[in-house]
């Protein structure tokens, strides 16, 4: 079994919480700006001090409501301000806070109450509070309700006025890393979610080593801020969360994952967090937009130089002539797509999927480097990152500080590290089917690690697709390569137990409508374009590049083009955007079959 261990950097004492910092930082620099919240189209600075008392207010209101040390309070928003006021809070009155994805149905709001026990629960919107109450006569440990925009940071504040500082520095001083924090429930791609047990310790453990280790450069930048725009409810957001809070990175939010353009224009980060999908939006929004303006050949060949240009950086360095082109396209073209993300942006980390060489190197040569990294919420989020200077585009990086990673002799990635979860709520029966005797996590993706230690992911176990035939395929390559392409919006393979391999494809309805302007097409619909001859010919050029990265077992033989996009909202796409595969296949079982027919 090949094992590769990177050695702790920051020892964690015991007694810490994740709540200290808030403290700690109001009194040594009361006046240093902590983050910034949008109100309107202004982002209003938010000092250290006002941070501190602003958590002090909300955590007395929860204490002065009965909330106990120990207590689960179910927190349901989008990513906003009021998240992390609310989240540290709850840590302050000595809580566990446990996120609810704003999208989730009042059947998963259920069950996640249900199963934590939660106590109270605190929501954002109006729509989110009418989902919680169709359930709420079936939770009686639910005692309250409160709607952040229905006034609940200033009427905890108000309700907490009697709770004296005293009390709440024992409830903080009553937490140390052993006790839990959150209880983050998986997002569920298949089977019911299960919560997973994250402690003080795993979170901060976690988030001092990657600060103190392959990010430190990110995070000691002068002005260094980040805009964070990913769902909060996920352990990925959550980490960098805390993360941010530690170092005294300046911190914003948005909810707009699916528009975040005017928010990075405004707000202008030298850091960002997001998910392959948002990086292949930004690139095909760059490159329908250039198109429209009849500049399409000056941009690809502005993005074949950024790409050589990375790959040469990685080989030794590019040549004299590359070097000038480069230049030359970072007047013309590399320097508007900066300006699209605040003219401030240097770097981004990526997780949650793959990344894909292509854009990895697309994305450096255009002077945003993205690092790409690997981990689950049951490893408080990462395990391993690629670190400015060494950036092995292809790979997810070599392990954190404290983590140690492993292949197991069936090629499945296991891990070992103080950031490895607490075990699953209420299921010991799957805490033991996922941490064997010898303390390994089994991660269940499989994967490679090479002489250096940067861990190669190449599928998933579960998610192998075995053909009538034996063969072994793993969809996500595949599925990575289909989706580079602008007008596509997801794919999926399929093949289980089928004579060949197929995908399951689905168009990008905003790329589509620059599409249909310039094929004089307007008024098709996504059904329409389905049985296109043009649009087909496109999505077969997508399919065939995705072939290139495979032999002809593996290769994609037939393709079925949905009339119908997987969303979030259709109930296809997780909210981090994963698709859910069990759901895709019961729901387009007709089109799957009509592939085989």
């Amino acid at each position: 079994m090949r094992e590769y261990t990177v050695p702790t950097l920051v020892d964690v004492p015991p007694s810490a919480s994740c709540i200290d910092i808030v403290f700690q930082r109001a009194e040594q620099d009361p006046g240093a700006v902590a983050l910034r919240r949008k109100a309107g189209d202004d982002w209003l600075a938010v000092t250290a001090g006002d941070f501190r008392d602003q958590v002090s207010g909300v955590a007395k209101g929860l204490i002065a409501s009965g909330v106990e040390p120990g207590d689960r309070v179910a927190l349901m928003s989008r990513t906003r301000y009021e998240w992390t006021v609310v989240d540290y809070a709850i840590w302050a009155a000595g809580g566990v806070s446990v996120p609810i994805y704003e999208t989730s149905s009042a059947e998963q709001v259920r069950w996640i109450l249900s199963d934590s026990g939660a106590r109270a629960a605190v929501v954002e919107l109006g729509s989110h509070e009418e989902t919680l109450r169709e359930v709420l006569a079936e939770l009686p440990e639910v005692r309250d309700v409160w709607r952040i925009d229905g006034g609940a940071i200033d009427a905890l504040t108000a309700k907490g006025a009697a709770v004296g500082d005293e009390t709440l520095l024992e409830r903080r001083a009553s937490r140390g890393g052993a006790d839990l924090a959150t209880i983050i429930y998986t997002s569920g791609t298949t089977g019911r979610p299960k919560g997973c047990r994250l402690t003080h310790d795993n979170l901060l453990f976690t988030a001092r080593n990657v600060a103190a280790g392959p990010l430190e450069r990110l995070f000691q930048q002068r002005d260094r801020a980040a805009l964070l725009f990913l769902p909060l409810a996920h352990s990925f957001a959550r980490l960098i969360e805390v993360i941010l809070i530690e170092t005294g990175t300046v911190l914003g939010h948005t909810p707009n994952m699916k528009n975040v353009g005017p928010d990075l224009q405004s707000f202008r980060p030298s850091f960002l967090l997001g998910v392959p999908r948002v990086f292949e939006k930004v690139y095909n929004g760059a490159e329908q937009k250039a198109t429209a303006d009849g500049k399409g050949k000056i941009f690809h060949a502005a993005a074949d130089t950024a790409i050589g240009w990375s790959r040469a950086e990685s080989s030794g360095g590019a040549g004299l002539g590359l070097r000038l082109k480069h230049a030359l396209f970072d007047r013309l073209v590399y320097v508007k797509l900066r300006a699209a993300t605040g003219g401030r942006l240097t770097a981004a980390v990526s997780g949650g999927s793959a990344l894909g060489d292509r854009l990895g190197h697309f994305f450096r040569g255009a002077g945003i480097e993205v690092f790409e990294g690997y981990g689950l919420s049951e490893t408080s989020a990462p395990s391993s990152v690629n670190m400015p200077g060494a950036n092995k585009i292809g790979t997810v990086g070599k392990p954190l500080p404290g983590v140690t990673l492993a292949i197991a002799d069936d090629g499945e990635v296991l891990v070992k590290g103080r950031h490895v979860f607490d075990g699953y709520w209420n299921d010991e029966k799957a805490t033991a089917e996922v941490i064997d005797a010898d303390g390994w996590f089994h991660t269940g993706d499989v994967g490679e690690l090479d002489a250096d230690g940067y861990l190669r992911i190449t599928g998933r176990k579960k998610e192998i697709i075995v053909t009538a035939g034996g063969k072994n395929v793993a969809p996500g390559p595949l599925e990575d390569r289909i989706r580079a392409h602008p007008l596509v919006s997801q794919a999926m393979v399929v093949g289980d137990d089928r004579p060949f391999i197929a995908a399951l494809v689905t168009l990008d309805p905003e790329a589509v409508e620059q599409w249909k302007g310039a094929n004089g097409r307007a008024g098709a619909t996504l059904a329409e374009l389905s049985t296109d001859p043009a649009i087909l010919a496109e999505v077969q050029k997508a399919v065939d590049d995705a072939n290139l990265s495979v032999s002809q077992a593996e290769a994609i033989k037939k393709f079925a083009l949905l009339g119908t996009d997987i969303t979030e909202e259709s109930g296809h796409l997780t909210p981090t955007l994963k698709v859910k595969r069990d759901i895709v296949i019961r729901d387009f079982a007709k089109e799957i079959d009509g592939l085989y027919g």
